[in-house]
């Protein structure tokens, strides 16, 4: 009883963590009786836990002996399956951390990635880690109970994808982008000056005419081409036809090549999962035409446009403050 008053006097600290590919950011509320009266940010230029950041974490927890901390899960090794029953083969469960939702679905990650980042934050602590999955369920909440649609949080190199049909878990997959993705490579094997007027060599017989290669063809997903390891060239037909396109596109339109790539790897990663939903046999999967997105970077049109264009989906997108979002799912924890 008596902790109870005491608490009542002090304000408390909501100190939320969000670390990206190459930057953590810190956004940090201040809340009297329910009430956010403050709040702060800061972002760092790291995505490990440095001297700069434990001293702003050390500065944010001082302000109130009730402070929580909470961190956005990154965990490559997580995901969500459609059932709370452990006995479905869907993961293997034993070296997973789950939390069942709803009693409908369960929310995955692994123990020892979630071991891990306990033991980089031990100085500070952490009080909750939340995963990004819950975060997407709640922010699309309204179109998750109404539609069977797509629903994916964009972030600098991940992406949190999953599917609903009118408040039914389908299906889910985090995806992570690699920077050494396939369209980086092409673009620094293809983009060239325009003042370079020589012919590339491709070690292709000089009776095949590479301009009837339909451009279009790299856009599809590389297990959909088949097996050309009979064939004798020196490039792989698909990457180079992958590659015309990517520099036609950049040629047509005033776009920056790590704008161009970053979208293209999302496009393409969406792609692939969304094919993974209707052909694995594990999944109850139906044909979706619509994908919400929540954006908390500032995508470009560009995969919106790959989106409506090579896969004929109905494209909603949200800006979505992530570190905001972070602090509600805690405030709702506490308050």
């Amino acid at each position: 009883m008596l902790s109870k008053i005491l608490e009542t006097l002090y304000t408390k600290v909501f100190i939320n963590i969000i670390v990206g590919d190459s930057k953590t950011i810190v956004y940090v509320e201040v809340v009297s009786k329910g009430e956010v009266i403050s709040s702060d940010g800061k972002s760092f230029a790291t995505n490990v836990l440095d001297t700069e950041m434990h001293t702003y974490l050390k500065s944010s927890i001082s302000q109130s002996p009730y402070h929580y901390i909470s961190i956005l899960d990154k965990s490559v090794n997580q995901g969500a399956i459609p059932t709370c029953d452990k006995t479905k083969n869907y993961v293997d469960t034993s070296v997973l951390n789950s939390i069942c939702i709803d009693k409908k679905w369960t929310c995955y990650t692994s123990q020892e990635d979630i071991k891990d980042l306990k033991y980089e934050y031990q100085s500070v602590g952490l009080d909750f880690i939340f995963s990004p999955f819950i975060i997407l369920s709640k922010f699309f909440k309204d179109k998750i109970n109404s539609s069977l649609s797509i629903f994916a949080l964009v972030e600098e190199k991940n992406i949190s994808l999953s599917i609903f049909d009118n408040g039914t878990f389908l299906y889910a997959e985090y995806l992570h982008i690699k920077s050494d993705d396939l369209a980086d490579n092409l673009m620094m094997d293809t983009i060239i000056d325009d003042d370079d007027d020589e012919d590339i060599s491709l070690g292709i017989d000089d009776s095949i005419d590479l301009d009837d290669i339909d451009a279009d063809d790299g856009i599809s997903s590389l297990d959909d081409f088949g097996d050309i390891e009979d064939l004798d060239l020196d490039i792989d037909i698909e990457e180079f036809s992958e590659a015309k396109e990517i520099k036609k596109i950049v040629e047509e339109k005033e776009v920056s090549i790590d704008d161009f790539n970053d979208d293209y790897n999302k496009f393409i990663m969406i792609q692939d999962s969304i094919n993974n939903f209707y052909h694995d046999d594990k999944y109850e999967s139906t044909f979706v035409e619509n994908i919400y997105i929540a954006d908390s970077t500032g995508i470009s049109g560009d995969l919106k446009k790959y989106l409506e264009e090579e896969m004929f989906l109905n494209v909603i997108i949200r800006k979505i403050a992530l570190s905001e979002e972070l602090s509600e799912m805690a405030r709702l924890e506490i308050l």
